[in-house]
């Protein structure tokens, strides 16, 4: 089967669906927030120009309601609605919110999140004993070492209990203190089994983040913000991009960063679909692993 012609808008995403012949998009890499949180965050992105050089509109700011029916109209069957903290404190609040949030709300899966705090594991093996099945580690952002002393006990939780970390820990959009793939190496170092997803392929550090899926078999990528002519003028991925993924064409995990992205979430489906097109090695099937199998596989959505 050739690969679809890619969605030209959101509207055109489900035809695309139905001609790669997939039940929807699962997708891993979504944000749900309190709503003065949320608040917040797109402030921050409202002055991007001063910390990025380069505007960044949110492209769905709406209500909550409202960015739950974006998704559905998309045809997301299911997505992991990810919260992070910033500072001491938020972690277990944050956790609980999403609990809550993703029990209400049709098609949302059940995640938590983590910060170098002394009751970590307390709120983060709740979660999980609770049915949590993926939890967001936003090392930028919080600013934390994640080889942090505090941490340990966590991420053996996480790989004993087989519940993948989706961790942005990569230098993009702009290094933090704690950033780094070569850092987080060290995390899987001493957890091998740990499952995890390198938040935007690592981002700029591609090389880096598929040398990691390479050395460790529960490592995985997410498409996040990859490919996208917004990103690719500012982090363009390798010439050979699609050929490097082949071998590793099953660690592949769709995600949008919906809703806090620039422009239209066509424009990641359409991303990979070149991808998928530009090697013959894989085509529509990687395609449909990418978008829908893996991150099912990986969040528990069962298949229909």
């Amino acid at each position: 089967m050739t690969v679809p012609a890619p969605p030209l808008d959101d509207t055109d995403v489900p035809r695309f669906l139905d001609e790669l012949g997939v039940p929807g998009l699962v997708d891993a890499h979504v944000h749900f927030l309190p709503d003065r949180v949320m608040d917040k965050v797109w402030a921050f992105f409202d002055r991007a120009a001063e910390h990025y050089g380069t505007a960044w509109p949110i492209h769905y700011r709406t209500t909550p309601d409202e960015r739950v029916a974006t998704l559905e109209k998309l045809g997301v069957r299911a997505f992991a609605p990810l919260v992070y903290p910033h500072k001491p404190g938020m972690g277990r609040w944050l956790t609980e919110w999403v609990t809550d949030f993703a029990a209400r709300t049709p098609g949302a899966v059940p995640t938590a999140t983590l910060y170098p705090e002394p009751d970590v594991t307390d709120y983060l093996g709740a979660a999980v004993s609770a049915g949590a099945r993926v939890v967001k580690v936003h090392v930028q952002v919080g600013s934390f070492d994640p080889r942090d002393p505090l941490l340990r006990p966590a991420w053996g939780l996480l790989a004993e209990a087989g519940v993948p970390a989706v961790v942005h820990c990569g230098h993009g959009p702009i290094p933090g203190a704690h950033t780094g793939l070569d850092v987080f190496g060290e995390v899987l170092a001493e957890h091998p089994t740990l499952p995890v997803v390198l938040a935007h392929a690592g981002m700029p550090d591609f090389a880096g983040a598929l040398d990691l899926v390479g050395r460790h078999p529960r490592v995985h990528i997410d498409t996040t913000m990859v490919g996208t002519a917004f990103t690719q003028a500012m982090t363009p991925l390798p010439d050979d991009w699609a050929s490097r993924l082949v071998d590793v064409a099953d660690r592949v995990v769709y995600g949008s960063d919906f809703p806090n992205i620039p422009y239209g979430v066509h424009e990641q489906v359409a991303a990979v679909a070149g991808w998928a097109a530009a090697d013959e090695r894989l085509g529509a099937p990687f395609l449909r692993a990418v978008l829908h199998d893996t991150p099912a596989r990986l969040l528990g959505v069962a298949s229909t």
